[in-house]
């Protein structure tokens, strides 16, 4: 971590931070005024230099090195796209990077959102009780990720979570998947990398991110969040990148 966090470069910390205080992408874009494009490889490098997967866990990493404090985000507006002084074209944006869902206004706008890194490598022990809630979520993530393979966004609609089913329409989400998702190709292979569990309001959130390997992207990661509703783990959110 001192190396990496070392090499980083000041915008990248930059950026890290506002990602830390949560903020996506497009929002931190906003308030940099730069285009997406140019934090998502800010990000990209960020990862690289932290050996990590995940831009929220490099972020949290850069926090835990600076020992800053979270900041209450809830009532500030995190959308719209920059518009000036950006250093690369305005509105472009990179492809692969896909992020949709009830996720972008309540985990990532959160107030004190905390990180809380769940081992899924084996290293240390877990409680049975914790052990069978992460092979639930995993499933659960799985199993919806397995309709938009199979090209059925009604299902995969009407099985997402209530605040996912509230921010889009089957329309919208069957033309962005269409878009991002179909140009993929078809699953080669798809491995766990982490099970984290988002301390964030209303109860908290489960982001499982794997490894994927696309006919079309050999090198993917998609990360799934999910809520519990009525018992069962459903997906709110989706990044692919």
């Amino acid at each position: 971590m001192a190396d990496g966090y070392d090499a980083l470069t000041e915008k990248e910390k930059e950026t890290l931070r506002l990602m830390a205080r949560g903020h996506d992408a497009k929002s931190a874009a906003n308030a940099l005024s730069r285009s997406v494009h140019t934090i998502n490889e800010r990000l990209r490098g960020a990862r690289r230099k932290l050996a990590v997967t995940s831009s929220r866990e490099a972020a949290r990493l850069v926090l835990d090195r600076e020992g800053g404090p979270h900041e209450n985000l809830a009532d500030k507006d995190l959308g719209g796209d920059p518009r000036a002084g950006s250093d690369d074209q305005p509105g472009r944006r990179r492809k692969g990077a896909w992020l949709i869902g009830g996720i972008c206004m309540s985990v990532l706008t959160a107030a004190l959102l905390l990180f809380t890194p769940l081992a899924t490598d084996g290293g240390g022990s877990r409680d049975a009780e914790t052990a069978a809630r992460d092979a639930a979520v995993e499933s659960a993530a799985r199993s919806w990720l397995a309709l938009g393979d199979a090209g059925n966004w009604q299902a995969s609609y009407d099985a997402a979570g209530e605040s996912f089913r509230s921010a889009n329409s089957v329309a919208g989400w069957a033309a962005a998947s269409e878009q991002v998702r179909v140009p993929l190709g078809a699953v080669v292979a798809r491995n766990l990398a982490t099970i984290r569990y988002l301390n964030a309001p209303p109860h908290g959130y489960q982001e499982v991110t794997f490894q994927t390997r696309f006919a079309n992207k050999p090198d993917a990661v998609e990360t799934v969040t999910l809520v519990k509703e009525d018992g069962q783990w459903k997906v709110v959110g989706i990044l692919i990148d």
